[in-house]
C-alpha cells in the first residue's frame, strides 16, 4: 500500500477547482473553503454546544467490525448529547457520533459558516452534517452510498484520512451489495489479502479550517487523531455513470442487501466474503503480471 499526501490549495476559482480536481475526481485540501471569519470559529465550542442541545438525545457508535456484515453499522448506545461531550473530552474512546444532524436541530447554526463555493452552485448548503469522534476512534473504509461529492471541513481537533479511488475496489476487497471493504486497512494482513499490497491512495491530515474534498465514489477511512468534529456539505454528482450507481445503490442494492441478509442470514455473508477474495485475488494478479 502507498500513500502520498493530498495537496493543498486556496485562493481557486471555481474554473480552477472543476477543471483541476472536480472533473478529474482527484482529492485536495482546501484551506479556505468555509471561510475563516465565519462566526463558528469564534462561537463553537463544546461548552456552547451543550448550552444549546445538550439535552439532545444521540446515537453512539463504536467499533464497526463487528458489523462488518451490514450496509450500515447500527449504535451501540444512547446518550445526552452533553454527557457524550464530557465522555470524549475526557479520555480517548472509540465512540463517535455518525450523521448527526445538529445543523437541523438547531438551524441557526448555519449561519455560522460562510461557504466559498467553489463548484458554481452544486453545494447542498441546506444539508449539512456535523461529525464527532473521541481520541481513536476510527470510521470504516466506505463509499458513500449516494455517490455524492463531500467537503469536509475540520473545526476541532485533527483527522487522518486515507483515500482510495473507485477503480481500487477490488484490490480494497469491497464486499457486494455493500460499500465497505473486508480487510482492515490500518493493520492489513496481507496474506490473506494481498491485493492491499497494490493499492495507491493518498492520506490527508486535516487541521481546524481546512476543508478535504472526496471526490464522488473514492474510498476513505477516517482515523480521529486527537477528539473533534468536522461539518460534511455534499455536491450531488454530475457524470451519469456517478448518479446512475448513487440511485442503484440507494434504490436497489441497498434494499436488496436487506433482504437477502434476512433471508439467508451468515450464508449470504459468507457468500460475500467469497466473491470479494475472488476478485481481489483476480486482481492482484492483474498487478503482479504488469510488473513484470
Amino acid at each position: 500500500m502507498r500513500l502520498e499526501p493530498v495537496q493543498k490549495a486556496k485562493g481557486m476559482s471555481s474554473k480552477t477547482f472543476i477543471h483541476n480536481y472536480m472533473k478529474p475526481r482527484l482529492p485536495v485540501i482546501i484551506e479556505d473553503f468555509v471561510s475563516s471569519e465565519s462566526p463558528a470559529f469564534e462561537k463553537w465550542n463544546y461548552q456552547y454546544f451543550k448550552k444549546i442541545a445538550g439535552d439532545e438525545v444521540v446515537n453512539i457508535y463504536g467499533s464497526e467490525l463487528e458489523s462488518i456484515d451490514r450496509v450500515a453499522s447500527d449504535p451501540i448506545a444512547q446518550t445526552t448529547f452533553s454527557s457524550y461531550l464530557d465522555e470524549i473530552s475526557s479520555a480517548p474512546t472509540e465512540h463517535r457520533l455518525f450523521l448527526f444532524n445538529l445543523l437541523n436541530i438547531k438551524p441557526e447554526l448555519k449561519k455560522d459558516i460562510s461557504y466559498n463555493d467553489l463548484t458554481n452552485g452544486k453545494i447542498l448548503r441546506w444539508l449539512p452534517f456535523m461529525f464527532f469522534g473521541g481520541e481513536g476512534s476510527i470510521t470504516r473504509n466506505h463509499i458513500d452510498i449516494d455517490m455524492s461529492h463531500v467537503f469536509m471541513t475540520q473545526f476541532q481537533g485533527i483527522k487522518r484520512v486515507w483515500l482510495f479511488p473507485w477503480e481500487q475496489s477490488d484490490l480494497m476487497y469491497k464486499l457486494p451489495y455493500n460499500f465497505h471493504s473486508l480487510p482492515n486497512i490500518k493493520n492489513p494482513d496481507y496474506r490473506e489479502f494481498p491485493g492491499l499490497l497494490y493499492l495507491n491512495g493518498y492520506e490527508a491530515i486535516l487541521h481546524p479550517g481546512e476543508t478535504l474534498y472526496i471526490p464522488s465514489g473514492w474510498w476513505h477511512y477516517i482515523q480521529y487523531e486527537t477528539e473533534g468534529y468536522s461539518v460534511s456539505v455534499r455536491a450531488l454528482p454530475t457524470a451519469l455513470i456517478e448518479k446512475w450507481r448513487g440511485f442503484k445503490n440507494l434504490i436497489i442494492t441497498k434494499n436488496f442487501d436487506t433482504m437477502m441478509r434476512h433471508l439467508f442470514k451468515e450464508k449470504w455473508f459468507l457468500y460475500k466474503i467469497k466473491i470479494a477474495k475472488s476478485r481481489g485475488t483476480k486482481a492482484a494478479k492483474k498487478q503482479r503480471s504488469f510488473q513484470i
